[in-house]
């Protein structure tokens, strides 16, 4: 398959807004590369080489790239400059710069390959190698596939083409049915390969899509939790529950294959050498050699019971202090489910089987690194909310009530779990997790900090969109918003991303990658705001939103959905009418 091919259908989908058109194109593109090449197709729609999880990046910045164009193109790198202050995208540089080259045309497979080659270059001498290997990829590409290799090698492909567009697309392809897309979904979220998980359906079907099952290395998406307001609520919904600790800690998947461990966040960022004394843990405290379980890692002092922060928890992130937050700050893992055990998947088990399968596993005493959360079965309101109380006197962030007869639902967010949060003093009694999409600049002393609020949004799931609920202004210091800044800067768009829904225009659009923990007073209705609207009807927004802090263990579509906000905003109604 000529990359021409692949590189007009990212031209078309670039012009087109209308997302069942965006799914046929795609689908066409799929159809058209078949078994042999759609898995790299794929992450070529992402933007990227290999699954998120592998860590692959193709590392070539701004200045480098500049520096390429001016190699491939024969041409001073003032000259790229100069075309990138008027153009504001190096692809369009690449585009206006490129000529027709001579020869056989370039194949998805050789561009996919020579990338491949930019991004495993390393060592001395890496950078000369990069840009070497760059320029020699654009001198055998044509315009439009110059534009597209510049912006996949710089990591702004920005075609608004999301998981869940490829997944339909990928349905309609390969099962002929978009309907179809809740197997790819299921697949996709027990291995979260997008590219794999497509080539399967082309060469095995609905059935190689159905018996797909864990694999150690390979991280399954995280189910999520619902939100109810009170005890009662939550067993009137769920009935008899398991109630757990809500830990305010960072969400781990460990794997285990022999020898081999692998650590994995809540969005699937490989971590593993963050942890190495979790590491070291597994191999020691696991009694079977394959295994995959869940759990909630934070500092804990068992002396004192008492859990740190989240973001004492996050030291661990700055990779030259490691050896140091070891000692300082030594981690527990409190886990909390299984998904995988020797040979078998463990996901269409029911809760009280995973959970006691994974006390059996874990050989650990009280004060060792990974400990199995406690649980208790309750069926009184009254003990419920007695329990949930408990854990906040604990200084925890509440209970998670499970259902004890329900699998693991994974990459979805059902009433298997209901969480219960510390109440805060206003009316939106639990925090939402945002998208930044945009800023504006202020005025007075907020403009002498570069930022004056934050647009942002929530994810609509259905539709693979963000959608606007808030302006955000205060929560973050002098310091914070100077640095919040430069951050968004480095995503900022020229014109509104293609997946954001928006009729607010701020000073600077930015692709929506950044996500917050925010609390407001409420929610409400707002002409202004995206989410929820409904053709004339007014939206959604958030009334005094706060910025607590940001939440790097979570990527985008992690954050609060649209269903989410309609479901508090229901619920803090009905409790103003009991008042």
């Amino acid at each position: 398959m000529h990359f021409r091919e692949t590189a007009l259908t990212f031209a078309s989908l670039e012009a087109v807004t209308s997302r069942r058109r965006m799914v046929e194109l795609t689908a066409d593109l799929l159809r058209r590369a078949g078994e042999r090449s759609a898995e790299r197709v794929v992450y070529l729609l992402q933007g990227r080489l290999r699954p998120p999880y592998e860590g692959l990046e193709i590392g070539v910045g701004e200045q480098l790239l500049t520096a390429t164009l001016a190699k491939a193109y024969h041409c001073s790198r003032a000259t790229v400059s100069r075309r990138l202050e008027r153009l504001g995208d190096l692809g369009l540089v690449a585009e206006a710069l490129s000529s027709e080259p001579k020869g056989a045309r370039l194949t998805v497979d050789q561009a996919f390959d020579a990338l491949l080659e930019v991004a495993h270059t390393s060592g001395a001498g890496s950078v000369e190698g990069k840009i070497s290997r760059m320029a020699t990829l654009l001198g055998r590409a044509d315009s439009v596939e110059a534009r597209y290799l510049v912006r996949i090698a710089q990591g702004r492909l920005r075609l608004g083409v999301g998981d869940q567009t490829v997944l339909e697309a990928a349905a309609l392809a390969a099962l002929g049915d978009r309907a179809k897309k809740p197997l790819l979904e299921h697949a996709y979220n027990v291995r979260s390969a997008l590219g794999a998980v497509v080539r399967l359906a082309f060469r095995e079907g609905e059935p190689g899509l159905k018996s797909l099952v864990p694999e150690p290395g390979i991280p399954v998406r995280p189910a999520l939790a619902q939100r109810l307001g009170s005890a009662r609520a939550i067993l009137d919904r769920l009935g008899k529950v398991q109630a757990e600790p809500k830990y305010d800690g960072f969400r781990l998947q460990l794997h285990r294959d022999g020898a081999r461990v692998w650590a994995f966040s809540r969005r699937l960022d490989n971590v593993t050498e963050m942890f190495p004394d979790l590491v070291a843990a597994v191999r020691r405290e696991l009694r079977v050699k394959r295994a995959i379980l869940e759990g909630e890692a934070l500092v804990h002092n068992p002396e004192t019971d008492e859990f740190l922060p989240f973001q004492v928890t996050m030291t661990r992130k700055r990779k030259k202090e490691i050896g140091a937050a070891v000692e300082r700050y030594p981690l527990r893992l409190f886990a909390f489910d299984l998904l995988y055990s020797g040979h078998a998947s463990c996901l269409g088990w029911p809760q009280s089987r995973r959970s006691r399968e994974l006390r059996q596993m874990v050989r650990g005493g009280a004060d060792d690194p990974i400990v199995v959360t406690e649980s208790e079965m309750i069926d009184s309101p009254v003990r419920l909310q007695a329990y949930f109380e408990e854990m906040i006197h604990r200084g925890l962030e509440g209970v998670v009530a499970k259902r004890p007869d329900a699998p693991y639902q994974a990459g979805a967010r059902g009433f298997a779990w209901v969480k219960l949060k510390r109440a805060y003093q206003s009316r939106l009694r639990d925090t939402v997790d945002l998208v930044l999409v945009g800023y504006l600049r202020g005025r007075g002393k907020r403009a002498a900090l570069g930022v004056g609020s934050l647009l942002a949004a929530v994810y609509d799931e259905p539709r693979d969109r963000f959608r606007t609920i808030a302006k955000i202004g205060s929560g973050l210091s002098e310091e914070g918003w100077r640095a919040l800044r430069a951050e968004l800067d480095r995503d900022a768009c020229r014109v509104r991303p293609k997946e954001v829904d928006s009729l607010i225009v701020p000073d600077v659009w930015v692709t929506p990658r950044i996500v917050v923990e925010v609390l407001a007073d409420e929610i409400t209705r707002s002409p202004l705001h995206t989410c929820g609207k409904v053709g004339d009807h007014p939206g959604y927004a958030l009334r005094f939103p706060r910025l607590l802090t940001r939440r790097t263990d979570k990527g985008p579509e992690d954050a609060t959905t649209e269903r989410e906000v309609l479901r508090l905003f229901r619920l803090e109604r009905r409790k103003s009418a009991t008042k």
